[in-house]
């Protein structure tokens, strides 16, 4: 018996014993996926909150449709398909937005001002997401890293709900048409169509090299030094050393403050 084989049988076993109710067995079913399902949520909503509001309803939902669950496709699968379309709801429903470092026309230039109120932040993702899994191993870490940067969230904004969802089952998550297909409730030329509309969307707003790979180049003493000097600037509010640690096509904000500084000039945008 191959090693696949043994974990599709444990995880049968598993579900079997969570249909007769036993809760533990579902929770073991769970924690082997968890820390992926949350990113996935986490990419699709932008908020901490609503990702996790998004797991734990998706979760809810599989304990109580386990009796749907034939044992044709992977648990893996099936639980994407239920995550997926909670963390969609979530979107749907809710009535505040992100608000992107871009929004809004440039200001005059001046001290940061107050924060602002009802809007929805596009939230940093938590280390201890990562931290909390010892089962994830270096090269997951990183992977996952690299899919849940600043740069592809504010590029997966500009997407309508579906098409977010089947540029990261695809591509992200590594699903097939077939299977992103099935989890969607749609049809794979739907699951392709949308696919393509969706690169040719954010073609151009993501960057050709990822924060991981620029963080591995610099080391990390340079990364660390960089950190440091940018801490101490935050502190010191010396806004010369912020902006010249600015490159050409960066833009910098510090939420809730609405206020963002565009490249090494110091323009202002202001929501």
């Amino acid at each position: 018996m191959t090693a696949n084989r043994s974990v599709r049988a444990d995880e049968l076993e598993l579900v079997r014993l969570a249909r007769g109710g036993d809760q533990r067995a579902f929770g073991e079913l769970a924690v082997t996926y968890r820390t992926g399902l949350l990113a996935h949520c986490y990419r699709l909503t932008g908020s901490v909150a609503d990702a996790e509001d998004a797991l734990q309803e998706g979760l809810l939902r599989a304990w109580r449709g386990l009796a749907e669950f034939e044992g044709r496709g992977s648990v893996r699968s099936w639980l994407y398909a239920i995550v997926t379309n909670s963390a969609l709801d979530v979107v749907r429903h809710r009535s505040r937005r992100e608000l992107p470092v871009a929004f809004g026309p440039p200001a005059s230039p001046g001290p940061a001002n107050t924060p602002i109120a009802g809007h929805r932040w596009l939230d940093p993702f938590p280390a201890r997401w990562l931290a909390g899994d010892a089962r994830l191993s270096q090269e997951a870490r990183y992977e996952l890293r690299e899919s849940i940067e600043v740069v592809l969230l504010v590029a997966l904004r500009h997407l309508p709900a579906l098409q977010r969802a089947v540029l990261l089952l695809r591509e992200v998550v590594g699903f097939s048409a077939a299977e992103t297909a099935a989890q969607l409730g749609t049809t794979a030329a739907a699951v392709n169509s949308a696919l393509q509309r969706a690169r040719a969307a954010i073609r151009g707003l993501l960057a050709p090299g990822g924060q991981q790979q620029v963080l591995a180049t610099l080391g990390d003493h340079a990364t660390l030094a960089l950190a440091r000097q940018y801490a101490d600037a935050i502190e010191d509010g010396d806004d010369d050393t912020l902006i010249s640690m600015l490159t050409a096509d960066a833009a910098w904000s510090m939420p809730p403050a609405p206020t963002c500084y565009r490249a090494r000039q110091a323009e202002l945008c202001r929501g």
